[in-house]
This record gives C-alpha cells, structure tokens and sequence, in this order.
C-alpha cells in the first residue's frame, strides 16, 4: 500500500484556484478540486479559520497560506496568488470581497480570464443577499422540505447535505467548470454566482417533472413518496435498527411482500388499503433483529437495504468492493467520487501532514472482520 501520492495527478492537474478560507460549502468545494488534482491554495485569517466548517479535515490536499487581508502587504501578496490562478473560490456574505479591494470588478480588469465563484446562502441579489442563513433555511425555502415530513411529525433532513453540499458545493463547482471551459474559447473569465437557495430548487426538477406528468399526487394520503405507504419507508426492527424498503415498481413489490410472508399478495395501487399493509408490514418487521432482515433480503430485488450507522457503513461489502473509503489519521473518510477510469481523484495529504495519505489499495485497510 503506497503512502504517497503522485504530484500534479488527476484529471485537474494544472488548474489552479485560490480559495478563501470560509464555513462549510466552499471549503468542500475546494476540497473535491483538491481530490482531482487541482493545486487549490487556501488564503487563511492569521491563526486559522476556527469556526465551523470543517477546520483542517477539509484543507486535505490543499496549501495554506496565511496573509492579513487588512493590511497593504497581505493584501499585495493574495493579488499575486490570484494573478498565476485560473479561478477563485469564495464564499462570504454579499461585499465582503469588495470591502477588501478583492471583488469581481477589480480582480477581473487584471486578470480577464480569471473565473471568480461566488458561493453564498442566498445569492447575490435579492432582499436575503445579505441576511444570515443556514442548510435548513435554505431547502425550508425551496418548497421541498414538506416532501421529507412524516404524519404528524416535523420535516427532517440529514443536515448539510441537501443545501450546502448539493445545492451549494457541487452546483458551485459545475458553474465554477463551465466558466472555465467556455474561458478557453472566448478568453475571458466571468462571475459564477452559486446560491444555495437556487441550487437546492434546481435539484427539485425532477418532483416538478412528476407533478407536471400526473405522477406526484398532491394528496399526502396518497403520495407513496410521504410514508404512508407499505412499501416506501423506513421501518424499526426487534432491536431499534431500521430497514429502508423502496419497492415502488410492482414486480420489486412483488418480492417484498413475498419475501415478507404476506399472502396472497396484497395490492399495490390501492392507496386505501396502505394504512393497514403499513401497520401488518411494521408488525412484520419489529419481529426480528435487522440482521434476520438483511439475510432475508440478501441479492433480492425487492428494493431493501439496511440503514447503517456512519461507522458501519465503511465495512459494507458494497463501500468496501468499490474501495468507497480510505483511512486517514485512524478514521475511515469517504473516497472522491465519481471514479474515472484514466485519470482518477486521489486524496491529498491531511492538513499539516509531509506525506500524502493511504489511499484504499488494500483489501485489508477497512475490514469486516
């Protein structure tokens, strides 16, 4: 198993950014341009950014350097990063970069090429532009936290990843690709304004396309989609682990509830009859230990899975056939994705480290047993 890394590797090798050390989505941003191989320098506050965000777990990869952008000399010496970069990343409020002396007007007039990503909560423009916000305002505002609520309870979502990675992160990180690409044949940069809020609705294309073709009925009695079916949820087993059933097509219908023991086969289609199948199906369930469940279910097709702790899930055989996971200062991280087959992301050095890390080359590195 290698312990290094080869310099200048994957499919980003040359591109270089500059990131401006922040909270959450942008440093995750520069984290995955890390991955596949861009040289990514983050400019830091003297001292380090201490608050939340990911701290130094998300600088894996990246250089740091530290400069006072209040003063002539750190401010002389970020220009010059910025002049031998392809893109900048950044992601504070609204005028910020602009009070600095760094904002988009100026930095572009230099260096016409220079593709300038601005990720923020709410964008740029509008009456939130400068307010304060957070993941869960963000997908509240979207329209589509109703669509993870359960009778009678609050919506819940897994934090962070809805908003900041999928609606800012990753839709940040497609604009910030697309500038660049389009940067190649017309030479000149732009400004990428990545918002979360837009991003997380833009994700919603694909409930918007079911509403408009009839297939989202706007009657939670009978959208499958919002629990209260039989066999599109999550149910508690003997021992409080849960299993998550999605057998929407009927012949994956059809294996469950065979698989379960319920016959004759109940219908699917016949959102009246779901209140008691949920009911005999959960009563089903809470008999047995997750582990009967997943033997049970075991190269089925019925759509079911176990929902595994975030410890479990690196010693998975599927995580683990697809080396999913590599270890890092004796935790198990997630691999870059999606894998190319060429020229693959590798997981740069932890931050402060001389070495690059150990990537998953070796059966044995998370093991089941």
């Amino acid at each position: 198993m290698s312990d290094t890394t080869e310099t200048g590797s994957g499919p980003l090798a040359g591109l270089k950014i500059v990131e401006f050390a922040g909270i959450g989505p942008a440093p995750f941003a520069g984290l995955v341009l890390a991955d596949f191989g861009a040289t990514v320098t983050v400019v830091e506050r003297p001292g380090g950014e201490q608050r939340l965000g990911g701290g130094a777990a998300l600088n894996r990869g990246k250089q740091v350097v530290q400069a006072d952008l209040k003063s002539a000399h750190g401010l002389a010496r970020v220009r010059e990063l910025i002049a031998q970069a392809d893109a900048l990343v950044e992601g504070f409020r609204p005028g910020v970069m602009e009070r600095l002396g760094l904002g988009p007007d100026t930095l572009l007039a230099a260096h016409p090429r220079l593709v300038y990503a601005r990720l923020t909560g709410w964008g740029q423009t509008g009456p939130l532009a400068r307010t304060a916000g957070h993941d869960i305002n963000y997908v509240a505002l979207s329209g589509l936290m109703p669509f993870a609520g359960r009778p009678g309870q609050a919506p819940a979502l897994p934090a962070t990843l809805l908003g900041d990675v999928g609606g800012g992160a990753l839709t940040m990180l497609f604009g910030l690709m697309c500038a660049l690409w389009e940067s190649r044949r017309s030479g000149r940069g732009q400004v990428v304004d990545a918002a979360i809020i837009d991003g997380v609705g833009y994700m919603g294309t694909l409930i918007q396309a079911l509403r408009a073709g009839g297939r989202w009925d706007e009657d939670p009695e009978r959208n499958f989609f919002l629990h209260r079916s039989h066999f599109y949820d999550s149910f508690e087993c003997a021992d409080g682990r849960w299993l998550s059933l999605g057998a929407i097509e009927a012949p994956f219908h059809h294996e469950l509830m065979e698989r379960l023991g319920l016959t004759p086969l109940p219908a699917q289609d016949d959102p009246s009859q779901w209140p008691a199948l949920r009911e005999r199906v959960a009563a089903l369930i809470r008999e047995q230990p997750l582990a009967h469940w997943a033997a049970v279910f075991e190269d089925s097709d019925a759509c079911v899975a176990p929902v595994l702790t975030a410890s479990e899930a690196p010693l998975h055989p599927q995580h683990q056939a697809r080396r999913n996971f590599f270890m890092q200062d004796g935790l198990a991280w997630p691999m870059p994705a999606p894998k190319l087959s060429r020229t693959p992301a590798m997981p740069g050095p932890a931050a402060g480290a001389t070495s690059m890390p150990p990537g998953l080359s070796d059966a044995d590195d998370i093991r089941t047993g």
